[in-house]
């Protein structure tokens, strides 16, 4: 169709010789289309309007939508497909990956799933985690502010095996950092009681040891961590692959040690600093060692809104509203701000001041609403799990406490606990499950014991203030008069 400086071209030049052949000659175009054009043009009609044309999935489009909705926006098109195929469509595989592909982009513009940037403190979070390759192991962590990466080799994943390479990683470090995030692992937890895990005992008394904090991924949320997930990854393809295979432990862990201060001591793409020198800023911040060891440019520039619902510039990222995630904006900066425009309407998106390379500026406005903290409430799921955290929040904090304290027999407990309710009933044992997290009694014992003492027992209560009034005055005697006389 004919743009709207084409038809006038052609209006114009067959004023000019007057006949549909001279005018298609001028225009490079045929001598129907000329006569279509004036005829339209004499008769006062302007540019018809373009008619949609029907698709081959539109008697299915609707069931896609609901699918696509029904399932957050996860199912695939190869999945979709053979339902579509039994409701009457006919068309092509294709064809019908557009259909789904679209249907999932209407449904992502309005249900963002609520991920934001990681901001790391500096000596905050330490992210470990294993892989293998051909039958050898690799332990990877990296020091999340700093991004310094740590890898060793060993020949099984066993929890020793894991505590001596953590204990190395802290002495390669020269400090320990609040908290360390690990996936799952076996060699590490004890249990896992309605979502809560339960780091093992020897886990408990390693991290008591060092004075961290031990946290858990979310089940089956590699997002999580993936600082970590994309070293195991560079390990394999960089170190591993070239180097295998290796004659020993010793000889790999050799090329391991190299390798990382290759790495470290190279500029990251992801902070545009040098870890090992970022390592010199950190080390400070990081807790002290165990005296005893375990045996841009200021143009304008677009850049595409990422799922993270932010853009990157100059190697740090500035949040966007949730809306405008995979289209593209505008970026212009001066006197230390970057403004995002709608390169569209110009409407201005967001301002942010600018912030150092590695670093995210993030505005709770564009998420709806504050960060939340991250609770990982208890989800009961067996039937004594519900009935005990039905409870209250009592409940939940002798559940979280127990867990925190490594009682690995925390499930077996709560069976127990259930049946001291059926015996004593709800609030005696309400009261005594208050009692245990007050004294930090974290088994199903100590709330028996606690039960069967009766109600009785001695409440503690805070020192009070001094009584009032003056001590009456009491007489005393000086120490001369107990001295040792000679006998005459």
């Amino acid at each position: 169709m004919k743009s709207a400086r084409e038809r006038m071209d052609v209006i114009s030049a067959y004023r000019e010789v007057g006949t549909y052949r001279g005018a298609a000659a001028m225009c490079g175009t045929t001598p129907k289309t000329v006569r279509r054009i004036i005829e339209r043009h004499e008769a006062g009609g302007g540019r018809p309007a373009r008619v949609r044309r029907a698709r081959n999935y539109d008697s299915v489009a609707e069931l896609v939508a609901d699918r696509v909705k029904a399932t957050s926006g996860r199912i695939s098109a190869k999945r979709l497909l053979p339902v579509a195929r039994t409701a009457g469509y006919d068309g092509s595989p294709r064809n019908f990956r557009r259909l789904v592909a679209a249907a999932k982009a209407d449904w992502r513009a309005g249900h963002h799933r609520g991920r934001r940037p990681a901001v790391w403190a500096p000596g905050d979070v330490l992210a470990i985690d294993w892989g293998v390759l051909g039958g050898l192991h690799v332990f990877c962590t990296v020091l999340a502010w700093s991004r310094v990466r740590f890898v060793r080799f060993a020949g099984d994943e066993r929890a020793g095996t894991t505590f001596a390479l953590l204990a190395e990683c802290f002495e390669t470090l020269g400090g320990v950092p609040k908290t360390v995030l690990a996936d799952r692992m076996g060699c590490l937890k004890g249990g896992v009681v309605a979502n809560v895990v339960v780091p093992s005992p020897g886990y408990v008394r390693f991290a008591a040891h060092f004075r961290f904090r031990p946290d858990f991924c979310e089940a089956a949320d590699p997002e999580s961590k993936g600082i970590v997930e994309n070293l195991v990854g560079y390990a394999k393809r960089d170190l591993m692959i070239p180097g295998m295979p290796f004659t020993d432990l010793t000889a790999a862990n050799q090329a391991a040690t190299r390798w990382c201060a290759e790495v470290n001591a190279a500029v990251h793409s992801e902070i545009a600093a040098v870890p090992a020198d970022r390592l010199v800023e950190e080390r400070p911040l990081l807790g002290g060692l165990p005296s005893l060891r375990l045996t841009g440019t200021t143009g304008a520039v677009t850049r595409k809104v990422d799922r993270l619902s932010c853009v990157r510039y100059a190697s740090a990222r500035y949040s966007v509203p949730t809306v405008w995630i995979g289209t593209t904006v505008t970026l212009t900066t001066g006197e230390g701000q970057l403004t995002i425009v709608d390169p569209v309407s110009g409407e201005i998106l967001a301002e942010h001041g600018l912030v150092a390379p590695g670093e995210a500026s993030v505005l709770d406005a564009h998420y709806g609403g504050p960060r939340p903290a991250p609770t990982r409430a208890p989800r009961p799921k067996t039937v004594a799990e519900k009935a005990f955290c039905a409870l209250g929040p009592a409940a939940e904090a002798f559940l979280t406490g127990a867990a925190a304290a490594g009682n690995t027999r925390l499930a077996a407990d709560l069976v127990e606990l259930a049946g001291l309710q059926a015996a004593h009933g709800r609030g005696p044992l309400l009261a005594a499950v208050e009692r245990a997290v007050a004294f930090r009694r974290w088994h199903a014992a100590d709330v028996r014991a606690i039960l069967q003492a009766g109600p009785g027992l001695p409440q503690p209560r805070p020192a009070g203030d001094l009584l009032p009034g003056v001590l009456p005055p009491v007489a005393t005697r000086p120490l001369s008069a107990y001295a040792l006389t000679a006998l005459s």
